[in-house]
């Protein structure tokens, strides 16, 4: 079974091909390319590298989301067209997700961190259990980081940190948790669409016409009315 897999919910980008548990070719880039420009190109340089035509595949991964907005759009578009057109699954994976796979130590609360500025974050709360899954221990959120290490703070287990929002909070990081927050190494902090195939080969399919981007962050006119109505946001 032949797996394409796409990510460029952020500024890196990452595309793989796999078959039968057997990486052909991946491409990953961290700089913060035009992903409009490079993601196709990327697609198609894995087909011409892996001898491979487009028809061949079996199914197609996706990293839906939170991130860049349009990053995140860019890949879901690229996806849902080569599904649709090529009649082949589509299985959409979180992001953070994608992230949090890098690491594979057991039993450590992992979370991966995307910036979402004006010191918000996407997060997540993973961990890998002895089986080798992960298992989500909180759902994917927009939230400010504060309100994220102090929770964290509270419960008193060590957490490992991993991506570009880790990245760059770093120092808080250290500061709000001290020796409980630890830092993956950062060769870990970009995406992998080997490891989104991976986890897309164990969640179920979408359905092509009406998948859309998980954002996981309310918009403006939202946020507003709920702080109008003494409601938290999201």
């Amino acid at each position: 079974m032949i797996w394409l897999g796409l990510d460029t919910a952020n500024a890196p980008l990452s595309a793989a091909l796999v078959k039968d548990g057997e990486l052909l070719v991946e491409l990953n880039s961290a700089m913060g390319l035009n992903h409009s420009a490079g993601a196709m190109p990327a697609v198609e340089e894995l087909f011409k590298r892996a001898g491979i035509r487009p028809a061949e595949l079996d199914a197609i991964a996706v990293s839906e989301g939170p991130g860049s907005y349009t990053g995140v759009r860019i890949g879901v578009t690229i996806a849902k067209t080569l599904a649709w057109t090529l009649d082949k699954p589509l299985t959409g994976v979180s992001s953070l997700r994608v992230l949090a796979s890098n690491i594979f130590t057991y039993g450590v609360t992992i979370c991966p961190l995307i910036d979402a500025r004006r010191g918000n974050v996407y997060a997540g709360l993973y961990r890998r259990g002895e089986d080798g899954k992960l298992e989500c221990l909180m759902e994917d959120r927009h939230m400010a980081l504060s309100d994220l290490l102090m929770q964290l703070k509270k419960q008193r287990n060590p957490v490992v940190f991993v991506g570009e929002g880790a990245r760059k909070h770093e120092e808080l990081l250290k500061e709000m948790l001290g020796e409980l927050g630890r830092r993956a190494h950062f060769t870990q902090d970009l995406p992998r669409a080997s490891l989104l195939i991976t986890e897309a080969m164990q969640a179920e399919t979408s359905a092509v016409h009406s998948f859309v981007p998980e954002y996981r962050r309310i918009t403006e006119a939202e946020a507003n009315w709920q702080k109008a109505n003494g409601k938290e946001a999201e």
